[in-house]
């Protein structure tokens, strides 16, 4: 007999019926949150980001693509990375079945990192990637939008901290000793990147959207830590299984890049 309790069909379906009842309830809820998310006021971005790309040099406005719409998601690979983050790795799997058709809908998406492109370029090259990666390296945009520190941070410094990881930081510098109680997959992330823990949080994950009307760009909504989950379509399935997660007290730390797994 399994551990999980069972019941008989009639049984079953009387309890389904009941949880349909709740999930529409978070649907409902769910297609609110979106209204409410779209009717946040904008933002303009009055400061001239230029990042590298690909195609080379182009301005925040250029990313757009011939858009109207602009998703970016902030992947972690910082300039002394030599890999880019696995749990970014893993959400940047899906990216690329989805882009014709966001494109369909008037939205380009693209990731920024601050790892010098021909990083960014290898490391796409290595995972499989088509998607537009760009290069926040020579620019304040990673900064600006709360997914960087930098190195050098202090506890003192007044940079933006929005991404979990930059929070972690900054209490690493305060106090060091914290570093022994973080889930497992903070040192397997950091040991992965080649970096130490304090390298590998001075970057953040994130999403940020932004709209262009004529030449002006307005930042419309950023999102950060779990925030990013919608992007992470592995959960939602896991979340439906049998065993849902089943990660125990160590969430993620099963978590390897997809051409890692046959290596254990």
């Amino acid at each position: 007999m399994p551990e999980h309790e069972t019941a008989t069909r009639q049984e079953w379906d009387a309890a389904r019926a009941e949880l349909l009842k709740r999930e529409k309830e978070h649907t409902r809820m769910g297609d609110e949150l979106a209204r409410q998310r779209r009717e946040l006021p904008w933002v303009p971005v009055e400061k001239e980001y230029t990042l590298q790309t690909a195609d080379g040099s182009r301005k925040l406005s250029e990313l757009f693509d011939g858009s109207s719409q602009l998703v970016i998601y902030h992947f972690m690979f910082g300039p002394r990375y030599e890999a880019g983050c696995p749990a970014c790795s893993l959400t940047a799997d899906s990216f690329n079945g989805v882009l014709a058709h966001l494109k369909a809908c008037d939205v380009t998406m693209i990731c920024v990192s601050r790892a010098p492109l021909e990083k960014l370029l290898a490391y796409r090259q290595r995972m499989g990637w088509s998607f537009n990666w760009a290069s926040s390296h020579d620019s304040d945009f990673n900064l600006d939008f709360g997914v960087s520190t930098g190195e050098d941070m202090t506890p003192e410094s007044d940079a933006p901290l929005e991404a979990n990881e930059l929070v972690l930081l900054r209490r690493l510098k305060e106090q060091p000793s914290i570093g022994e109680n973080l889930p497992l997959v903070s040192g397997q992330n950091a040991t992965a990147t080649g970096t130490t823990l304090e390298g590998y949080f001075s970057e953040g994950h994130g999403v940020s959207t932004f709209a262009r009307e004529g030449d002006a760009v307005y930042h419309c909504y950023s999102s950060y830590a779990r925030g990013t989950e919608f992007l992470m379509g592995h959960y939602a399935i896991l979340d439906h299984a049998p065993k849902g997660r089943n990660e125990g007290d160590q969430p993620m730390s099963w978590l390897r890049r997809h051409d890692e797994y046959d290596r254990q």
